[in-house]
């Protein structure tokens, strides 16, 4: 077995065991991007020095006997949204092109602080905007399973990398599905924690009151040794919440015994693809055998999520995007006055998705349309994260697919925006009701495309989430496969 084929938390078992090196694991991706990286364009730059570097520096600590946890040594990427000191980092747009931080995004503190090896940056959609990572300004990543097909987005680049083995784990962002359903497209696990469960600082904003940052991983129990790294209170975060953060892979071998698991009428609905559908409910049925109850139960204001995200997403990309102007960073445009180097640099710069986000956006937040709109849309934000308190009174957690259908042909829908939209129509909701929410694979089409599902929990209980994906990673063998690229 190659390295490469191992889990995160395998490869660092084998570290700690001293039956590998980091240095030799650090190779062994390189060597995998250099192999299949031509075919899926999962990165926009590599740091491969400074990752052997840290490799080293890995392996000199554990001849020590100062080992700093389990991702010590473990080779991982990130989505280039976050902050990286000394590493150019642009969203994947122009206006950000050469732009390089002088700071970590805290996320990226921890993650060197725990001895994590970072392998570089990763394409996404730009701005985040985007379910199918076609809006990057560098070109789209490809599905490892099927490279005519996408990959999902915004964190495209996250979940093909880890798909195709080129990373042990990745981070990503997720606004409205944008780590759950590339996770789901390219059969890997992802969670959206809470809001407030991870620093945001150093995250390069899209929709301040719905990012949320969350691992990717070959296994639940990546994710969880990820998040347990990134999680927990920064006071540079004003929005960071001062809960104390459990003890994730401690909590993961619980079980389901006794649990109670809602189907939520609302998700199982026309236009889902029937092999997702059954996918899902198959699914439900072996958590009954594994000793949980299921009941159905009903979120009335789903039918509103689209509209209201599109009102509330775009009104906040708005006011963060006013700030790429071409003045302090980034791309300038060059001009004969100051009014005609605004327009032009914002015109040069961005993507046709975010100038259309931010006008609509621009307009929800207009004098005389800001309450029809943008307040009218979070009132009923708050309907819909009522209904899941009120669902929640009657299950520990809720199953639902994690996308209406399996990983679509690139090309298929840039020219009809309302059904790439719809692509998110069952992961939106979390982010305005500000759950934590894990995709795990659960099955795969005749065409042989991974079909992901869905796990909601109440808020701060990623750890019951972690157990329902762990009991049925444990039941079946759908995370295991790997896509037959390279």
């Amino acid at each position: 077995m190659n390295l490469t084929d191992l889990s995160l938390l395998q490869l660092s078992e084998k570290l700690a065991r001293a039956e590998c090196s980091s240095t030799e694991a650090t190779q062994a991706s390189l060597a995998r991007i250099g192999a299949v990286e031509p075919k899926v364009k999962a990165f926009l730059r590599l740091t491969p020095e400074e990752a052997l570097a840290r490799a080293r520096a890995s392996d000199e600590r554990r001849a020590r006997g100062q080992l700093l946890g389990p991702l010590d040594g473990v080779p991982l990427a990130l989505k280039d949204i976050f902050c990286t000191q000394g590493i150019e980092t642009t969203c994947a747009s122009k206006i950000l092109k050469g732009y390089v931080p002088p700071y970590d995004a805290t996320v990226v503190a921890r993650l060197r602080q725990a001895g994590a090896v970072l392998l570089g940056k990763l394409n996404m959609d730009e701005f985040a905007m985007g379910s199918s990572n076609e809006n990057s300004a560098f070109g789209p990543v490809h599905n490892p399973w099927d490279l005519s097909r996408t990959p999902g987005g915004s964190s495209g680049g996250s979940a093909a990398a880890v798909a195709a083995r080129e990373a042990f784990g990745t981070l990503g962002t997720d606004t409205g599905g944008s780590i759950r359903q590339p996770a789901a497209l390219c059969g890997v696990a992802g969670i959206k924690p809470t809001y407030g469960r991870v620093s945001r600082f150093g995250v390069i904003a899209y929709a301040s009151s719905l990012d949320q940052v969350g691992p990717l991983g070959r296994t639940v129990g990546d994710c969880a040794a990820q998040l347990q790294v990134i999680a927990g209170h920064d006071p540079k975060d004003s929005t960071c919440a001062t809960e104390p953060v459990p003890d994730y892979l401690a909590t993961m071998h619980r079980g389901v015994k006794g649990l109670t698991l809602g189907l939520p009428k609302e998700y199982f609905i026309p236009g889902t693809d029937p092999e997702v559908e059954a996918a899902v409910r198959q699914a439900a049925s072996e958590y009954q055998k594994l000793g949980a109850r299921v009941v159905e139960v009903s979120l009335p204001h789903t039918r509103y999520a689209v509209a209201t995200y599109y009102l509330v997403a775009t009104a906040e990309a708005s006011a963060n995007l006013a700030r790429y102007d071409g003045v302090r960073y980034g791309h300038r445009a060059q001009a004969k006055n100051l009014a005609e180097m605004y327009e032009k640099t914002r015109d040069e710069g961005f993507g046709a998705e975010v100038k259309a986000r931010i006008m609509l956006g621009t307009y929800c937040l207009s004098a005389g349309y800001y309450d029809a709109y943008y307040l009218k849309g979070q009132k009923v934000r708050t309907l819909i994260r009522r209904d899941f308190l009120e669902a929640f009174k009657s299950c520990d957690a809720i199953l639902t697919p994690t996308s209406p259908t399996a990983a679509f042909k690139l090309g298929e829908k840039t020219s009809d925006p309302l059904q790439m939209y719809l692509s998110d129509i069952f992961t939106i909701s979390c982010n305005l009701a500000s759950l934590p929410g894990l995709s795990i694979p659960c099955g795969f089409t005749k065409a042989g495309l991974p079909i992901g599902m869905q796990i909601l929990g109440k808020p701060f209980d990623e750890p019951t989430l972690f157990a329902v994906g762990h009991a049925y990673e444990q039941a079946t063998d759908w995370h295991t496969r790997a896509p037959a690229i390279g």
